[in-house]
């Protein structure tokens, strides 16, 4: 209480003093609000059009770098004072000649909307040195477009746009925003600079709004004039084709883009196209033609110029990639030569990365050796070989049952990535549709502990492809194998944990050798595309993720089929190796929400579902979901919550599950720099589909399952540097479900922070 009573009063001086450098006469801006009498008319529209806004709040709430700037003192010479201002925020002091210009603007803004006789009004309330503003917005009746008329004096253009009509913003009967209009302005243009019209623009098109007397009514018509020279009479716009099309393929972005000065050895034609160059030709012909969308004798498009700059720009043997047309004259007809402009990348690379780990107190570290080549067979292709090494000792385990305390590592993983799709059957219409990748992957993996050593080999063959929008991704896992071989276990640790198969039936289920043959599919849908950047409180998206793979169907049918027997544990198996099978399905949602410049709310729902069936009755550990942990239920460690009302026995492979729910909401702001703070809450569990000795209380049941869900809270710092962020989360538990009553079960009434208080540090948002 004396604590709660010693922060009161420290808010309350820090309030007092936000004054203090407030100068007689002035005030501080302490808040700015907008009022409108029309719900059509939406408050954030306006809010752009305010040149004066008062300081920033941490979360919405707080004016912490006002009060942290009034800390200081009012000699600006004296280190502390300087560090004080440098890291809190100057008051902001009311400027009445910007809240007129506000005014102004907002004013204009609510007329460009169709509401002619609107008018703004800023009323000023002042508190002692504070001054409150609003913007009381009083919208008025809107004009409303009666007729419509359109008047193309270019008679060939008059009827790409009578084609395209169903298309059009315009309607009779729409209100008069200005938005609208010229929204349509750039809908023509983008619609005619796709139909050959290269030199088409927007101010070629014009407006004129005739209202009809004492009425709210317009009569409006769409101008679209004439092509116009310098000293030439207006003609009608030309309609361009293309001409031919020239690939220059060691283009330095340094000079000029004028062909006679571009530095050229050679050249060599491909299906009617030449490609000149310089030191010889690093790619394949057919691999230029086939990300080409620039076709000679076809009318000239900017979505095509569009398509080819997004194909070329993804493939990594090139470093950039410019695109120029040049007029011609063939004929008594002008058309465009296009010159594909490629600059070479850097082909092949090594990076060398060193890691210290730290699990559960013990000490290690681990290296690796990656080599890229970005070129491999001359079309683009990524050939990627990492080698891994890593070593840890290991702490608690007695000398006289183990002959060693350290864990071993080694590993090599290799991919090759074909920027194509790489399936027979498939229409070239299709291949050139879609901007889709082909991913072979080889990976070796040995691993050797006290307790047991274990090998992993797998391979896999996938595909990843984006829309044109880049709003959608799809990844399918056509095949992925996995072999879990286990060369050799302790005695001690088979006694302990894995002889008595009833009791630890998970725990030996994962420890013997298995085959995991699978296949998967994931949609990914981001409502912004290309534009999300990791900077969340800039933006207002969502994203939608779901994914189902299986694993065994095929080697199940083949046993079933060949008649084949079943082992001791009453399993099919594939050269006396047993396979796994299940079903897996996994959904997410996630949203941002900007609140204004500096806050945020971010939530996400996630759901999974993984049931094991046929040959197994265990989804192998790799497949299964955890609870707890960075991006999870923070205020739990990772994978110590759950299954249920488990409480754990230390082995965390018991602390996995077959069902995951999670869900999140995150109030995220600003505060200084690169900072970003945020306030959480968490809840979820998981859950397994059977009842297991090992897991007592873990089973889902529909009637139960909801008195089972985790909640958790905390507080989060992150370092946002756009390009990754580093995050500190510290979460506090607030109803755990181990509990089943009493004081435990409520540590949000009855926190203990050793007990309750988890603290995680990751990279990159939760989600």
């Amino acid at each position: 209480m004396k604590n709660l009573s010693f922060l009161i009063i420290i808010l309350l001086l820090a309030s007092c003093s936000s004054t203090k450098f407030v100068p007689e006469g002035a005030y501080l801006l302490d808040n700015v609000k907008i009022q409108t009498d029309n719900r059509k008319i939406k408050k954030e529209a306006l809010e752009p059009y305010v040149r004066q806004n008062p300081n920033s709040k941490w979360f919405s709430l707080f004016k912490t770098q006002l009060h942290i700037y009034s800390l200081s003192g009012r000699d600006s010479t004296k280190w502390i004072n300087k560090v004080l201002r440098k890291m809190g925020q100057a008051p902001v002091l009311y400027d009445r000649g910007l809240a007129m210009r506000s005014e102004e603007e907002m004013t204009k803004a609510v007329h460009n909307m169709g509401y002619m006789s609107a008018q703004v009004e800023k009323i000023e309330r002042t508190k002692k040195k504070k001054l409150s503003l609003t913007y009381k917005v009083t919208s008025g009746k809107p004009y409303i477009v009666r007729s419509l008329y359109y008047n193309i004096e270019d008679h060939k253009i008059a009827k790409y746009l009578t084609q395209d009509s169903a298309n059009t913003y315009l309607k009779k009967g729409m209100v008069l925003d200005v938005n609208v209009l010229d929204a349509e302005r750039q809908r023509i243009t983008k619609y005619l600079l796709s139909n050959g019209y290269y030199k088409f623009n927007k101010d070629y098109i014009n407006y004129e709004a005739d209202t009809v007397r004492n009425t709210y009514e317009v009569d409006l018509t769409l101008h679209l004039n004439l092509y116009k020279h310098t000293g030439a009479e207006p003609q009608e716009h030309s309609q361009y084709a293309i001409n031919k099309v020239n690939f220059i393929a060691d283009y330095d972005p340094m000079q000029t883009s004028v062909r006679s000065s571009i530095e050229i050895n050679d050249s060599i034609h491909y299906r009617g196209y030449p490609i000149y160059f310089k030191d010889g030709m690093y790619m394949r012909p057919k691999v230029l033609l086939n990300n080409l969308r620039i076709q000679p004798g076809e009318l000239y498009n900017e979505k095509n110029v569009q398509s080819t700059y997004n194909n070329f720009g993804r493939l990594s043997a090139l470093k950039y990639t410019n695109i120029r047309f040049a007029e011609t004259q063939v004929g008594d007809t002008t058309k465009l030569n296009a010159y594909i402009l490629l600059t070479k990348s850097k082909h092949q690379s090594v990076s060398f990365e060193l890691d210290g780990t730290n699990s559960a107190g013990d000490l290690g570290a681990a290296a690796s050796v990656t080599y890229q080549h970005r070129n491999i067979f001359k079309g683009s292709e990524r050939f990627m070989v990492k080698f891994r090494g890593a070593y840890e000792a290991i702490s608690g385990l007695s000398k006289e049952d183990y002959s060693y305390d350290n864990y071993r590592e080694w590993g090599v993983e290799t991919t090759v990535n074909f920027p194509r799709f790489l399936f027979p059957f498939l229409t070239s219409k299709f291949k050139r549709g879609i901007r889709a990748t082909t991913e072979f992957g080889l990976q070796y993996n040995y691993q050797i502990r006290p307790e047991f050593s274990r090998t992993v080999l797998s391979g896999s063959w996938g595909y990843k492809w984006t829309q044109r929008d880049q709003r959608v991704n799809h990844r399918f896992d056509l095949i992925d194998v996995n072999y879990l071989y286990m060369p050799w276990k302790s005695p001690k640790f088979e006694e302990d944990y894995l002889n008595d198969e009833k009791k630890n039936y998970i725990l030996a289920y994962n420890y013997k050798d298995r085959f995991i043959v699978r296949m998967g599919y994931m949609y990914n849908y981001n409502s912004i595309g290309a534009g999300l950047n990791n900077n969340t409180i800039a933006s207002n998206s969502y994203t939608i993720r779901a994914g189902v793979e299986s694993a065994g169907n095929v080697l199940f049918a083949f046993s079933k089929m060949l008649g084949l027997s079943k082992n001791a544990d009453g399993e099919y198996s594939i050269f006396n190796i047993p396979f796994a099978q299940y079903l897996k399905f996994d959904f997410d949602f996630a949203k941002n929400m900007a609140l204004d410049q500096r806050n945020s709310i971010a939530y996400h729902v996630g759901l999974g579902v993984a049931v094991p069936y046929g040959n197994a009755d265990v989804v192998p550990f790799e497949k299964q979901y955890f609870s707890g942990g960075a991006n999870s239920v923070r205020g739990w460690s990772v994978r110590s919550l759950g299954p249920g009302t488990f409480p754990g026995d230390g082995n965390f492979l018991n602390q996995s599950g077959d069902i995951k729910f999670d869900a999140s909401i995150e109030l995220r702001s600003r505060l200084f720099w690169k900072f970003q703070g945020a306030f959480f809450i968490d809840a979820g569990n998981i859950w397994s589909i059977r009842n297991y000795e090992s897991q007592p209380g873990g089973k889902f049941y529909f009637d139960k399952f909801y008195k089972q869900i985790a909640v958790a809270y905390g507080l989060g710092l992150r370092l946002d540097f756009d390009f990754f962020v580093i995050r500190f989360d510290g979460g506090m538990k607030a109803l755990n479900p181990e509990y089943e009553s009493g004081k435990k079960r409520y540590p949000i009434i009855h926190p203990n922070f050793k007990r309750d208080f988890a603290f995680h540090f990751a990279v990159g948002y939760p989600f």
